[in-house]
């Protein structure tokens, strides 16, 4: 029986693309290299910090989600400490142990899945494509959600108010 993890990194904004697939397909070598298995790869993207980490505003945020030992966690977190590019990281054990067989299960019928909603984006996409702005989407005689106070009170008018 394996044991379940995932790791979220997060990597320099500025990274081009090779790199930063540089730095996934050496994760997964650590993992399967160390008899793990791979269960999914996600690319969440750029997205804005929350707060500044190591001076940096943005990040690249990806994940691995697999099995295997201790050990692999101890290796990936030691190359993670040692790379500069990578900004912060998290490794998560996951409850319950898995088998081999039933995560490259997993693993296949989420590639079929992605597959099959490519193909989908794909037929969809021979129609026109069309952006829809706010403005597009609200008819011309809308009434906003909300209007704006008559008069705003400060602290002294409230509390003489209610006299």
């Amino acid at each position: 029986m394996l044991q379940r993890y995932e790791v979220v990194a997060i990597v320099l904004a500025d990274l081009n693309d090779e790199d930063i697939t540089a730095l996934i397909e050496r994760t997964q070598t650590i993992i399967t290299d160390r008899k793990g298995v791979i269960a999914k790869v996600d690319k969440w993207g750029k997205k804005h910090l929350a707060y500044e980490i190591k001076k940096q505003k943005d990040g690249y945020y990806f994940l691995i989600d697999f099995a295997g030992d201790g050990a692999i966690v101890s290796e990936i977190e030691r190359t993670y400490k040692i790379d500069d590019r990578i900004i912060k990281f998290m490794t998560v054990k996951k409850e319950g142990a898995a088998t081999r067989e039933g995560i490259e299960q997993e693993a296949a019928d989420a590639e079929a899945k992605r597959t099959q909603a490519r193909a989908e984006i794909e037929a969809a996409g021979s129609g026109e494509v069309r952006t829809i702005s706010q403005a597009d989407k609200a008819p011309k005689d809308a009434k906003p959600a909300f209007s704006a106070p008559k008069k705003i009170y400060n602290k002294e008018e409230l509390s003489t108010k209610g006299e």
